[in-house]
């Protein structure tokens, strides 16, 4: 098993950003595992799943469904007996626009505390780490997916903030949407996030926690590069 940087933090504290600059910086393997809970929940929707679905039903829709990522995209594929030596896809779809709305997000957050869903996805994680070095953000990547972790990072800001750095996203994307839609989107995330029970959002007591508030990416990424230079 390689080294797993694992980052986590709310909604629009930078995590996407910086793990992305991290990995690359360092040569390691970049794990967007809020990518992959969007196109799981984009996959649901599209079958008709509903929050309030049973396990049941939930599972049914998971059968056969692979996320990938390839050149910086991600795939959804449905792939034809799952089971088998050799399955093979019955279609593949680029997702990686549809995963970035504000729906997509919304519906991530509402299925990804269904036990059943972070379980289809446990494995698919940890897998990454198998064969190299990865930087891993998420909700809990330091303290269910990789406990273990050579080095944790809890990245935190305000809510404010927060919610201006996804509406300027958004904008950027020609999304129609207003500051207080979004900081309501975000406020309401972040009660959802922390509040499962199901792998709630929390610090790892042993993960560094670094406030981005008023510091920009290249501010943040050389604070954790320094704590990586120091404890080797």
């Amino acid at each position: 098993m390689g080294k797993v940087i694992a980052i986590d933090g709310p909604s629009g504290a930078g995590k996407s950003t910086v793990s992305r600059l991290l990995a690359e910086r360092l040569g390691f393997h970049f794990l967007d595992t809020g990518a992959l809970y969007r196109a799981v929940a984009i996959h649901l929707t599209r079958e008709g799943v509903k929050p309030d679905s049973s396990d049941e039903e939930i599972t049914s829709a998971l059968k056969g469904i692979v996320v990938t990522f390839k050149d910086g995209r991600v795939f959804l594929k449905r792939l034809s007996e799952p089971r088998a030596l050799n399955p093979r896809p019955v279609y593949e779809e680029d997702v990686s626009g549809a995963i970035r709305t504000p729906e997509a997000g919304h519906y991530a957050s509402v299925f990804s505390a269904r036990k059943v869903v972070r379980d289809f996805l446990l494995q698919i994680q940890r897998n990454a780490a198998l064969h190299g070095d990865i930087v891993a953000e998420g909700r809990d990547m330091t303290t269910v997916v990789f406990p273990d972790a050579w080095k944790k990072f809890y990245l935190e800001a305000s809510e404010r903030e927060r919610a201006k750095r996804r509406y300027l996203q958004l904008k950027e994307k020609g999304i129609d949407i207003t500051m207080d839609e979004v900081l309501r989107d975000v406020t309401e995330r972040d009660r959802r996030d922390r509040g499962r029970s199901i792998a709630p959002l929390m610090k790892a007591e042993d993960a560094i926690i670094i406030n981005t508030t008023d510091k920009g990416v290249q501010q943040v990424l050389e604070e954790i590069m320094e704590v990586i230079r120091s404890d080797p």
